[in-house]
């Protein structure tokens, strides 16, 4: 199993998974004309795709779903709360999981999990294929059981490191918004994310991508200091920022050598 972050931030986010042969995008954010570029970019062809798998509504994680699916003839999942939000006539087909339920997309089982955000029914993603796990959890405002126990004994991690408290309160935001991102029912913090690493870190996890990065209220150092007090970097084998410019490596699940660094710049000690 394998994966690349193709974008992820405030203004769009996607990823890409590809397991057992089968291949499909975690949201799909980006524009259709960038999720293709992102991906050649990477060596994989779009026709490839089977499926795009949705976390939640907003137009962050859905803005490139429709031309997408309708230009590679690409099935979206998501659970019925979801789907409901989104408009089946512009989709090529539109499916259904339950949240709470496992099912099989090829030979990778895909488990969507309850987290806690401002949209309908938001998930995450644990994701298994031959013995390896890699879970991708963002768009939380707060760490409930479901996540800690989801998160146990992954092999690699995409995981919100949203905003740093200090600059959240002085950058630009008019207060109501401030107030959404810190709520419960908002994003997580750095140190709240980098807790949570450390309290589920373990040596089988080798690679971590740090997520959902705000751009007026975060910076890679921010959440790479922070993640550093909780876990020493030299303990994975790679360590990221994802970024809306551009997309990360192509990541091997399970590999302890791989790409290093912020994208193009390396993390250092790592």
């Amino acid at each position: 199993m394998r994966y690349a972050v193709l974008s992820s931030g405030s203004r769009a986010n996607c990823t890409y998974v590809e397991a057992g042969g089968r291949s499909f995008l975690i949201d799909c954010g980006l524009s259709a004309k960038q999720t293709e570029l992102r991906l050649r970019r990477l060596g994989i062809d779009p026709e490839s795709l089977e499926g795009i798998l949705i976390t939640h509504e907003h137009g962050d994680h859905t803005r490139g779903i429709s031309v997408m699916s309708r230009r590679y003839k690409i099935p979206v999942l998501a659970n019925e709360a979801t789907a409901a939000q989104l408009d089946a006539s512009r989709l090529y087909a539109l499916e259904h999981f339950t949240t709470g339920q496992t099912f099989e997309f090829g030979s990778c089982s895909v488990h969507p999990f309850s987290i806690v955000h401002d949209a309908v029914e938001p998930v995450a993603f644990s994701l298994h294929h031959e013995g390896l796990k890699l879970s991708h959890v963002t768009d939380l405002g707060r760490v409930t059981p479901v996540v800690r126990d989801r998160m146990k004994f992954s092999h690699a991690l995409v995981l919100e490191f949203n905003y740093e408290p200090y600059l959240l309160q002085s950058c630009h935001y008019p207060w109501q918004v401030k107030q959404r991102i810190a709520s419960t029912h908002g994003h997580l913090s750095n140190q709240d994310a980098a807790a949570l690493v450390a309290d589920n870190w373990t040596p089988d996890c080798m690679h971590l991508v740090l997520g959902h990065l705000s751009e007026n209220s975060n910076a890679p150092e921010f959440a790479v200091q922070a993640l550093s007090e909780a876990v020493p970097l030299e303990s994975f084998a790679g360590v990221f920022c994802g970024s809306p410019l551009e997309e990360s490596p192509l990541i091997q699940v399970g590999e302890c050598r791989g790409p290093q660094g912020i994208l193009s710049q390396r993390v250092e000690g790592v």
